[in-house]
C-alpha cells in the first residue's frame, strides 16, 4: 500500500490544550523514532488570517501526520508509548477524531 495520510483533530476539555500538548511533545521524539514515520507533529490555528480560514478554536489542536503504509501506522497505534500517552492524557479530552486518508493520483 502506498503512503497514508492522517489527520488527527483533538479537542480538550476547556482549558486543557496547553497541558495535553505538554504530554503530546514529550512523546514525538518516540514517534519520530517508528519505522515507517515520516511526518508527525501538532499544529493549532495560525493567526491573522482573515475570514476565509475556519479556526479550530482554543482548546483543540490537529495533528498532522504521514506514514509510509498502513501497517506503518497501524504499528504506530498498537505502540507502547501511544497506549502511555492516552491514558496520560485520557481524563483531559473532549473528543478525538481521526482521518485515514489516501493520496489521490
Amino acid at each position: 500500500m502506498s503512503i497514508v495520510h492522517v489527520v488527527a483533530v483533538i479537542t480538550t476539555k476547556p482549558g486543557k490544550r496547553e497541558e495535553v500538548l505538554a504530554a503530546f511533545n514529550e512523546n514525538v521524539p518516540n514517534v519520530h523514532a517508528e519505522d515507517g514515520c515520516i511526518e508527525y507533529g501538532p499544529t493549532v490555528d495560525t493567526g491573522g488570517v482573515g475570514a476565509f480560514q475556519t479556526a479550530v478554536g482554543p482548546d483543540t489542536f490537529v495533528v498532522i501526520e504521514k506514514w509510509q503504509s498502513l501497517d506503518h501506522l497501524k504499528a504506530h497505534a498498537a505502540a507502547p508509548h501511544m497506549a502511555a500517552y492516552a491514558a496520560k492524557v485520557k481524563d483531559m479530552l473532549a473528543d478525538r477524531v481521526i482521518h485515514v486518508l489516501s493520496p489521490v493520483s
